[in-house]
């Protein structure tokens, strides 16, 4: 009755062992003097499926069963299993001799003051090897003193439906979220005190003995009443940050102690012969602190650039190709070369006058922090070629006791990981121009009733134009354009195949001289053609003029359009109803753009440094997935209004048009990403056009855009201990105004170690640059694969990561039924389902428009690491209760919110919840919400259906406190404006549509719910474990 298997014949009992169980005999002890080749004991096998089972200890009828109410152990079924770094006096004649050329282990100063801890002698069972590390031959120092596990720890976790001991967690999951924190490495959790007598009985894997008191045995309780192997810590696999000092950056000075081996799991058992999966969704791990950037090795090395600027997926790279293909999770960067600077913090400016711009004559390779200075300070050695450069006589300075430049103090170069170099002329081929902005407008008859023309050409937008601008709108064979003329002019284009630019030399218009003119066209352009009922669009032969106006000076061509194109080169069918390619091999072609004239338009565009961002609006097909094809290789974007109405998207609109024209652009960019010696680059993903193998074109870019980048190995890195890598990006310097006619250099310069540990690879992984990887990798497989095998595709990568880091600790612990992964991927799961369910990846046709599902491909290719995050995860917040509270406790914003889980059970039908995703906002109001507060924020409109009301201030201090917490939101991350959503609770098919389908955590429409995903993931990466 308490088996694992109750179909299981039951074996015969044993007798029972005392509290103090001797280990079988088979085991070999380690020797005192050098340790014991490893061997598998041919006898114990608890987890084999075909060999003897351990025996039960409720095998026999007659015995009772154990009270229900045993004692919980305190870790919950979210546990730690960490390594104790502190040696007994027993332990201390069983060392294990580190390996050659290894230090000898130094504890740290925390380590030495901790003599008070006590320890149990150990002189009745000796220490038991279970065989060496999995991971790697080389040990750790702070490993090799077989410590115990923590009392009470057990692998087999409990049950969490038959514990009535655990205190449920409260709405907010405040409880929840502190059982993910691992202990301090190398310390054993603390466990409550228990008064329970000690059983003579060991815990027996699947029964429902009480957990004995850490007292009452100085031996842990133990699954299946077998002593577990000592872990064995991880070995860093690199040397210390005394070992690799540079003489000009001065790192910090000290030892690196490696990590514990400490690894997080998931109780997943269930109960035999339940339907319950065995799994609380209260307990599983859920980003709802955002994006985290890593900080793992901010201390060792402090000159790195900002992780908002560059992001490795790992910080730890792998020493050779075999160690990188057990690297299951893509080994590569995310760069995002103009950020916005973090707060306190601005990129130096430097200006080398007279020396020039001091580079490696081999690899070009721009002096950064990691460059050492040799030879009396008259010689520099490159960090990623090694190859040694003369340091001009301009730029020598003499070299202190330590190997310090004595002028280092003055030197941003050489102490920060981001700096800007002013570039000489010979750095450009031809002077910065001044920035230029086209505008082409679409002005058939549905642009014209949507309202789109007057929000998008309104005269108030004209503080936020640069100093030239060019203006042109048409539909069918009708084009207008803004002139330096009086007024504007308009003529027809009868022949749309062989298109000319009717009077050139004055489209161009300089702001400061004819601003006057273009307030006035732009106010009238609406009435201009109110009565227009051209349903036609000329849309190619209308780019194609733009691109011989602008091909003289580049500049950015932002295009609105609101009508599939149909006339001239570049008109497109009607093919995102074929419902018939859904499903087949020919499904993704509906993603591809259709014909050649978008591609090699935008190679067009590239060539003479055009970008172009696309705002499409429409109720109606109109092919995003060949109109964003020129922002895609151009560095631009896609902006999409889908159903656009200017009473209500108007806002939106203006915002994101004056973000667009002022946020900080380079202009005619390029951007390289060097590595060290034996990493290089292998393949990019974003929005650009790639020059040559390793060149990337950027007609423009600004702070909201990222690029990722796949890395390899070219050969082992038997001797290099760290690898460096320089993200450098060419652009001129100029606002959106004017220009001042001054190229800069943006230079990023990052180190990582290079690691022998496959461990240590992944507890150095960065869920957010993998994620943000992953997701490109995705959406460009769904343009040559069914959606079906990107998500495949994505679930197969997540399952062989964390079964080869289940491999690692397989022979080392008796990890039964529980998920097993490094802390630094605890949320691998749930963005991994996120991801899956995400517009461009999910379900089929019925899911998803074509063109919305393109659109957010494309946006989802351009966004930077944190953004991503966001829209992956949104933030469900409650506000109820917020905008009840009087003032003096409203000033503390952050504290109050509070994230929530994604699941149906966090909507409480009293509450009033917000849910963000960066692109919008959904304001859900529960059924049984107060009136008093519907009153105040909605007016009298509050009992009306909430589709038909438009959110506004009233007079009332909730609603002006509303007002603020959406300011504050949209403030955090100014890129998008987030347009709010009014739904009550039951008002259906609204409901649904903006809020149930994304609560990602729930079954929806056939798709796995977060348990029903863990467990799937679960159950395939114990297969072939």
């Amino acid at each position: 009755m308490g088996t694992e298997n109750p179909g299981r014949p039951n074996f015969p009992m044993r007798p029972p062992p005392g509290p103090f169980a001797s280990a079988p005999p088979t085991m070999t002890p380690i020797s005192s003097s050098r340790p014991t080749p490893p061997s598998a004991p041919p006898t114990m096998t608890p987890f084999s499926s075909d060999g003897p089972r351990p025996p039960t200890r409720f095998s026999d009828q007659s015995v009772p069963p154990p009270p229900v109410t045993s004692v919980p152990p305190a870790g919950g079924p979210y546990q730690q299993f960490p390594t104790s770094p502190f040696p007994s006096t027993a332990q201390a004649r069983h060392i294990r001799a580190p390996p050659q050329g290894q230090p000898p282990f130094q504890p740290r100063a925390s380590q030495v003051s901790a003599s008070s801890v006590s320890f149990p002698p150990q002189s009745q069972v000796p220490p038991v090897p279970m065989g060496s590390s999995p991971q790697s031959v080389n040990f750790s120092p702070s490993g090799v003193n077989v410590p115990q596990p923590p009392a009470g720890s057990l692998f087999s976790g409990p049950r969490p439906n038959i514990q009535p001991t655990f205190s449920p967690p409260d709405s907010s999951y405040s409880a929840t979220k502190s059982t993910f924190q691992p202990p301090f490495p190398g310390y054993p959790s603390k466990k409550p005190a228990v008064s329970q007598a000690p059983s003579p009985f060991p815990a027996q894997q699947g029964s429902f003995m009480p957990l004995p008191p850490a007292s009452s045995s100085p031996f842990s309780s133990q699954q299946g009443s077998y002593a577990p192997p000592p872990p064995v810590a991880a070995s860093l696999g690199y040397q210390s940050r005394g070992q690799m000092q540079h003489p000009s950056s001065a790192p910090p000075i000290g030892g690196f102690q490696s990590l514990t081996e400490d690894f997080s799991s998931l109780s997943l058992a269930s109960l035999p012969g339940s339907i319950d999966p065995g799994c609380d969704h209260r307990t599983l791990p859920r980003p709802l602190d955002g994006d985290v950037e890593p900080s793992s090795f901010t201390e060792m090395y402090p000159m790195n650039c900002n992780p908002r600027y560059l992001r490795l997926t790992t910080s730890g790279i792998p020493s050779s190709q075999s160690l990188a293909s057990r690297w299951h999770l893509t080994l590569g960067a995310v760069v995002c070369p103009l950020a916005e600077d973090p707060e306190g913090e601005e990129v130096p400016v430097i200006n080398y006058i007279s020396t020039g711009i001091i580079r490696c004559r081999r690899c070009l390779t721009y002096v950064n922090p990691y460059v050492t200075f040799t030879d009396a300070g008259r010689k520099w050695r490159c960090n990623i070629c090694a190859l040694l450069n003369d340091v001009p006589g301009d730029y020598f300075a003499n070299l202190d006791a330590t190997g310090r430049r004595i002028d280092l103090d003055r030197r941003p170069e050489l102490l920060k990981g981001s700096v800007e170099f002013v570039a000489p002329t010979d750095y450009m081929n031809r002077p910065p121009m001044p920035p230029l902005y086209f505008f082409l407008i679409d002005v058939s008859i549905s642009a014209v009733r949507s309202g789109m023309i007057g929000v998008s050409t309104s005269s108030k937008e004209v503080d936020y134009f640069p100093s030239r601008i060019a203006i042109w709108a048409g539909c069918g064979l009708k084009h207008v354009y803004e002139s330096s003329l009086a007024q504007p002019q308009m003529m027809v284009v009868s022949d749309l195949d062989d298109i000319f630019v009717p009077l050139p030399d004055d489209l161009l218009v300089n702001l400061s001289e004819s601003r006057n003119v273009v307030e006035t066209f732009l106010d009238s352009l609406p009435s201009m053609f109110q009565d227009n009922v051209d349903v036609e669009s000329a849309f190619g032969p209308a780019v194609k003029a733009a691109f011989m106006v602008m091909s003289q000076l580049g500049g950015k061509l932002l295009i609105f359009q609101n009508t599939l194109p149909s006339l001239g080169v570049g008109r497109l069918k009607l093919r995102g109803d074929d419902l018939r390619a859904y499903g087949t091999d020919k499904e993704h072609l509906l993603r591809l753009p259709e014909g050649s004239f978008y591609k090699q338009m935008a190679a067009d565009l590239t060539k003479y440094q055009i970008g172009v961002n696309v705002y499409a609006f429409s109720d109606k097909y109109t092919d995003i997935a060949s109109l964003g094809t020129l922002a895609k290789y151009t560095g631009g974007q896609v902006y999409y209004y889908p159903n656009f109405q200017s009473s209500i998207h108007g806002e939106k609109l203006r915002h994101e048009l004056a973000r667009d024209l002022t946020r900080e652009t380079a202009w005619e960019a390029v951007m390289r990403i060097r590595c060290g010696k034996g990493i290089r680059c292998t393949s990019y993903h974003g929005n650009f056009m790639l020059r040559s193998t390793d060149l990337l074109a950027l007609p423009t870019v600004d702070c909201d855009k990222a690029y990722a980048v796949q890395l390899s190995l070219e050969e082992t890195l038997l001797t290099t201990q760290t690898v460096y890598f320089q993200a450098v990006l060419l652009y001129p310097l100029s606002g959106y105004t004017t220009s001042c006619g001054e190229r800069r250099i943006r230079v990023h310069t990052a180190a990582a170690p290079v690691v022998t540990d496959l461990g240590e690879m992944y507890r150095q992984a960065d869920t957010g640059a993998i994620f943000s990887l992953f997701c490109r990798l995705a959406i460009e497989k769904t343009l040559t694969n069914k959606l079906e095998d990107a998500r495949n595709s994505l679930q197969l990568r997540i399952v062989k990561a964390l079964r080869e880091y289940r491999n690692l600790y397989a022979v080392q612990h008796r990890l039964g039924s529980r998920m097993v992964y490094p802390d630094s991927l605890k949320f691998l799961c749930s963005y991994g389902l996120a991801l899956s369910k995400s517009v461009p990846l999910k379900g089929g046709y019925a899911d998803a428009q074509l063109d919305e599902r393109c659109a957010a491909g494309f946006t989802m290719m351009a966004l930077p690491v944190k953004r991503l995050l966001k829209l992956l995860y949104p933030s469900l917040i409650r506000i109820d209760e917020y905008l009840l509270k009087s003032s003096a406790q409203t000033d503390d914003f952050k504290n109050i919110m509070k994230r929530l889980p994604l699941v149906a059970e966090s909507l409480d039908s009293r509450g009033l919840y917000i849910y963000d995703d960066g692109f919008r906002f959904v304001i859900w109001f529960g059924r049984m919400l107060s009136n008093d507060i519907a009153k105040n924020l909605l007016g009298a409109d509050f009992a009306a259906e909430l589709s038909k009301v438009i959110l506004s201030e009233h007079d009332n201090e909730m609603s002006r406190r509303l007002m603020r917490i959406l300011k504050k939101l949209r403030e955090s991350d100014p890129s998008y404006y987030q347009l709010p959503y009014l739904v009550r609770q039951g008002e259906q098919p609204k409901e649904g549509l903006l809020l149930l389908v994304n609560l990602l955590e729930d079954q929806m429409g056939g798709t796995s719910g977060y348990v029903d995903w863990i467990m799937q993931i679960h159950r395939q990466v114990q297969q072939n474990t």
